[in-house]
């Protein structure tokens, strides 16, 4: 089910990146991401995981958000077991991997450069041919939130280790 709605919130902010342009900067990331409509999975997980009070604090966070489609791309299983609470620490880990601290707009990128995520591990971007994140294509870029801001990419990035 988490898997769902992390596809269902990357989905809905890919198809809308340009719908929230308008009026959203009065929203927090959740609410943005909620709204959307196509971010169900991440904002399922993101309850699962406890962590919406974190997402909607002041920030500023920057999210690489994925869609329900990367969340259905994963193996068979994986969503469903990681939002199980048995499995809440994997969770936390997964999802606190894909912010950073601090607003972060694509005109800030260049390629090669690394970010520190709140999980503790660094992602790398790439510029070479369209925007990444550990690999991830970023297909939206720069929705802002009234706490930070959104990137949209199309496959759910895990933390090494």
């Amino acid at each position: 089910m988490i898997r769902r709605t992390f596809i269902a919130l990357g989905a809905a902010v890919m198809i809308s990146g340009p719908a929230l342009a308008d009026g959203h900067m009065g929203k927090d990331i959740i609410d943005t991401a909620a709204g959307a409509g196509s971010f169900g999975t991440l904002v399922a997980a993101v309850q699962a995981a406890g962590l919406v009070d974190t997402l909607k604090g002041e920030g500023p966070f920057t999210v690489f958000a994925p869609t329900d489609d990367a969340f259905a791309a994963l193996p068979a299983g994986t969503l469903d077991g990681l939002l199980e609470p048995a499995n809440k620490d994997q969770l936390v880990s997964i999802l606190t991997y894909h912010v950073v601290p601090g607003k972060v707009m694509s005109g800030d990128l260049s390629d090669g450069m690394t970010a520190a995520t709140v999980q503790g591990g660094e992602v790398t971007i790439g510029t070479q041919g369209g925007v990444t994140v550990n690999g991830a294509n970023v297909v939206s870029a720069d929705i802002e939130a009234s706490n930070g801001v959104i990137h949209v990419i199309d496959a759910v990035i895990l933390p090494e280790g």
